[in-house]
């Protein structure tokens, strides 16, 4: 969209959403409250006036439309609204914080000077990484919990007008919006941001399956407000009659949440059964709502029949986040299972606005208190600073999605933990030395491993002993933050005493060598034996896995700089092909072609997900292992894009590739006399196509199959695929992928 309003107009524009910013707000301002924004809005209009943002609009409206994210969508107080106005004048213009504080004290100067810092972070382009700037950006926690939720609202103004940025930075950062901004805002509550997160992040990751999914749901939105309304008609008379004031509408899943069903099950858009929800929202007493919830309950499966296995009843016990609701899955008209949410009106605020509205409900003094159980929440997470920055947040990612179960202890109190915890888990839950010396626990009265995963109503009791330690081996079991990291720190303790004595070992043992332990020769060992630090190289010495042949294999490669200098070096210039051997570069040059210069690099297809020619794929420049080639759409894409940005190159495919690939197609159908006589017929004549495996298994009429064969490209796969789907009897051809 291109910008072009005179001044006249763009000044009227300014003054119609500075205006929008207050009428609408979700709290009511007193007129002190307007006074301190007012000034706030001033010195912000001054400090930006030349500025100009990359679609060419004058850079007040970014300021003015993350201030009232701020006020519409969390429902912050006053402080936070100024902050926001404020958050990039330090940052982009000759303000200091001391002009802030000495212009609205010490609240919003702190707020300020920590969005602040969290920009800087951003900006930074050395190996400290996205991750390392999450660890950081969390721990401004410490200052101010409305730093996060400012700068929550700051990306998703950035989000909503990304559309001017160049190709490259939108990936980036749409990727480490969906790695940790979205997780953010769903831990926090924040049910309508975390959704347009995650749906813009998509639109630049994938655009191709957002906009296919985006009309599709367009297409249908008609068809559901007709079946909506029908379900409506059937159970008005039964409301009315019980005299509740109520509203039925339609909620339909995201985008992203059904990209996100179509990976992990398989199926297409048209196979995903529940791509909305009916959502029942009464008015009702705190004192009455629980019991109106189940009076609707009641009305509904008089009227539909529930699937018993579907209800979900966070009424009685509330997720950690606030959410409040009962779900339950009933046969709607037409046949179709359809999930009801019924809520009372208390409950929908708080399910779309989360903490603000879950704290508009509460005194002054639980306000506080409840805001404080969060920040002590989010503090274990933080207290492991020495971990590496990449396992802080997937540890803390671990707990930021996770469902959750409930679990009493013996003497009845109810702690709540992700699904898929262990009796380990539970006991770092209860205390870090319990968790230590966990041996075992007594489950519903019966003794069980620590391993044993856990179950929402289970009774336990942790058995200890005080001999007992963690070992490396409890890393695979436990899944909450909590317990990792206080297991990694227990055996960090472990591992440095040992590399302590391996460094002596070495030490020793190269000078015998002549050879002094120094820093370049430390890092020449470290990359030899393919480890990531120091610390790793002086543990294999004190445990004794590296050995004497090892180090003098070591000695020799040394010796011969010319053929280290040769190895190593992974990138070679067009000038130098002509050294390389004609097979070589048939096997590993003429495929792939990397970056803005389209040069041709050595690589590795990453196993996570098999790319082939004519898959859109992007490079990854690994430490030890060169470049790894992966799928646009891979498991780990997300993840490497929104960590590692600075180590993605882009790569596409030549035609001139004479190479052939495997992939595997996953056939389902039913079974009948010669099916599989038809199928290696249309493989092996009608396509000229290598067939590699077969295995096809019956069970009462059904058949599943898979097949790996060697194709040339993706053209030729999908050519396969779709001729196998012409056979009689075949129902789905997919391509799937090692993980």
């Amino acid at each position: 969209m291109t910008y072009n309003l005179s001044i006249e107009e763009e000044n009227k524009e300014i003054a119609k959403r500075y205006k929008d910013l207050l009428k609408g707000a979700y709290q009511s301002f007193t007129d002190s409250d307007k006074k301190e924004i007012r000034k706030a809005f001033d010195i912000a209009l001054e400090a930006h006036r030349s500025q100009r943002r990359k679609t060419g609009e004058p850079y007040i409206f970014h300021p003015i439309a993350v201030a009232k994210i701020v006020a519409y969508e969390i429902g912050l107080d006053t402080t936070s609204i100024v902050a926001a106005l404020l958050h990039d004048v330090v940052e982009d213009t000759d303000y200091t914080l001391e002009d802030i504080e000495r212009l609205f004290g010490e609240n919003v100067a702190r707020i300020v000077n920590g969005l602040t810092k969290i920009s800087h972070l951003n900006k930074e382009q050395n190996a400290s990484i996205q991750a390392e700037n999450f660890r950081k950006m969390l721990l401004t926690l410490h200052d101010d919990v409305r730093v996060i939720l400012i700068k929550i609202a700051d990306r998703l103004h950035n989000m909503q007008t990304m559309d001017a940025m160049p190709a490259d930075k939108q990936l980036k950062i749409s990727s480490e919006t969906i790695y940790i901004y979205a997780p953010l805002a769903h831990r926090l509550g924040l049910y309508n941001i975390k959704t347009e997160l995650e749906n813009l992040g998509l639109k630049y990751t994938e655009p191709e399956v957002y906009n296919d999914i985006s009309e599709k749901i367009t297409q249908s939105k008609e068809e559901q407000n007709i079946y909506i309304e029908t379900f409506s008609n059937i159970i008005k008379e039964s409301l009315d009659k019980e005299g509740f004031k109520y509203l039925i509408k339609g909620r339909r899943k995201s985008i992203y949440s059904i990209r996100k069903k179509m990976l992990s099950q398989g199926v297409t858009y048209d196979e995903i059964y529940d791509k909305f929800a009916i959502r029942i929202i009464y008015n009702s007493t705190l004192k009455d709502e629980k019991f109106d919830a189940w009076k609707i309950y009641s009305i509904v499966t008089d009227h539909f029949r529930p699937n018993p296995s579907r209800l979900r009843d966070w009424i009685s016990q509330p997720k950690s986040t606030g959410y409040e609701s009962l779900h339950i899955t009933v046969m709607g008209p037409l046949g179709k299972w359809v999930e009801v949410q019924i809520r009372s009106a208390r409950m929908d605020e708080i399910a779309e606005k989360g903490y603000a509205a879950h704290y508009k409900y509460k005194n002054n003094s639980d306000k506080e208190s409840g805001l404080d159980d969060w920040l002590n929440k989010i503090q274990e997470s933080l207290e492991n600073s020495d971990s590496s920055a990449i396992d802080f947040v997937e540890d803390f990612k671990l707990n930021l999605y996770s469902k959750e179960v409930f679990i009493f202890t013996p003497t009845g109190e109810l702690k709540a933990l992700p699904k898929h915890a262990t009796a380990l888990d539970f006991a770092f839950s209860i205390h870090t030395q319990v968790g230590m010396n966990c041996r075992g626990a007594k489950i519903n009265g019966k003794l069980k491993p620590i391993s044993q995963e856990l179950f929402s109503g289970d009774q336990v009791e942790i058995i200890t002993a005080k001999n007992q330690k963690p070992n490396v081996g409890w890393l695979d079991f436990v899944v909450t933050a909590r317990a990792r990291s206080r297991i990694k720190n227990i055996l960090k303790e472990d591992q440095k005493k040992i590399a302590e004595e391996g460094k002596e070992v070495l030490t020793r043992k190269l000078k015998h060598l002549k050879i002094t332990l120094n820093e370049k020769v430390v890092n020449e060992l470290v990359v030899f034996f393919k480890l990531k630090t120091s610390l790793d190289l002086f543990y294999r010495m004190g445990s004794g896995s590296i050995d004497n042949s090892q180090l003098k294999e070591f000695i020799a490669q040394r010796n011969n700089a010319f053929v280290s200098f040769f190895k190593n070096r992974m990138k070679r210039s067009p000038s130098k092909l002509e050294n390389i051997e004609k097979d070589e570069i048939n096997s590993n040059y003429d495929s792939l072609v990397f970056g803005k210069e389209e040069e041709r690099l050595e690589y590795k297809i990453s196993q996570c997900c098999n790319a082939i020619p004519g898959d859109k794929v992007f490079g990854f420049v690994t430490i030890n292992d060169g470049i790894k080639v992966h799928k646009k759409d891979c498991p780990n894409a997300i993840s490497l894009q929104a960590n590692y940005a600075y180590r993605i190159m882009s790569a596409k495919w030549i035609d001139s590739t004479n190479q052939e690939f495997k992939a595997i197609l996953k056939i389902h159908g039913v079974d009948h006399v010669g099916l599989v006589n038809e199928i290696t017929k249309v493989i092996s004549r009608d396509m000229d196509v290598n067939i590699h495996n077969l295995n096809i298994s019956g069970h009462d009429g059904i058949f599943e199959g898979k097949i790996t064969v060697s194709v040339r490209n993706k053209t030729q796969l999908q050519r396969l695929s779709d001729n196998i789907k012409k056979l009689e009897g075949i129902d789905k051809v997919d391509r799937i992928y090692k993980h």
